[in-house]
């Protein structure tokens, strides 16, 4: 069946933040279970936040260098319907993994994309590279490459995306969905509710859909 463009609203803390997002139409809720992350969140914040929301609701647990048994955990507590993982899988951890997985890949200058062959998994994202942090940079990366990576399957496209340019992003990748953190933040890990409005509202706003069987 035809879908709509996917729009993944990340770096949720706060219930406000979630309910206003699915107002708007987000698609999917994204939770960070990095500690190191200013958005980091708690499993019982997640959980109640989680319970909260429709059912048709996509919500993600973000991970980063998670030992899985840390990330089944979590998986279970909270109800999640995904996994985002960065970092230390191979593609052999994640073979009959439980709920969707998205894997993410940093893209920098020197980023080969042949890298995504050997994964099999429900999307990749990809992200900036920025040494010492992991996501939620603001700073965009060459989106030639997410065309190319699109042959290898699901393009969920991330790093600097904002209001202002997600409908170019968009136009020029036409990707599976796209992600958004920093781009429509007050302050790390508090929204700005027009920000957010306005960011799925433009990319929402680009007639592009993908052929697929089911949603993350």
């Amino acid at each position: 069946m035809q879908q709509d463009l996917f729009v993944k609203i990340c770096g949720i803390t706060n219930m406000e933040d979630a309910q206003h997002a699915i107002k708007c139409g987000a698609d999917a809720i994204g939770f960070v279970f990095f500690e190191e992350s200013p958005r980091f969140i708690s499993h019982r914040r997640a959980a109640e936040i989680v319970r909260s929301l429709p059912k048709h609701t996509s919500k993600i647990g973000v991970f980063v260098n998670a030992d899985l048994k840390f990330v089944r955990d979590i998986v279970n507590h909270v109800n999640l319907s995904a996994v985002q993982l960065l970092g230390n899988v191979g593609p052999d951890d994640l073979v009959d993994f439980e709920t969707s997985v998205i894997k993410v890949f940093r893209v920098g200058k020197d980023y080969d994309v042949e890298v995504m062959k050997n994964y099999i998994v429900d999307a990749f994202l990809l992200d900036a590279l920025s040494e010492g942090t992991y996501g939620g940079t603001g700073k965009t990366f060459d989106w030639n490459i997410a065309i190319k990576a699109k042959e290898y399957g699901r393009i969920i496209l991330s790093g600097g995306l904002t209001p202002e340019n997600v409908e170019d992003a968009v136009r020029f990748v036409r990707p599976y969905g796209v992600d958004v953190s920093s781009g429509v933040e007050a302050k790390p890990g508090k929204k700005d509710q027009g920000k957010v409005r306005d960011f799925i509202m433009r990319a929402k706003s680009i007639p592009v859909s993908y052929r697929d069987d089911e949603q993350l």
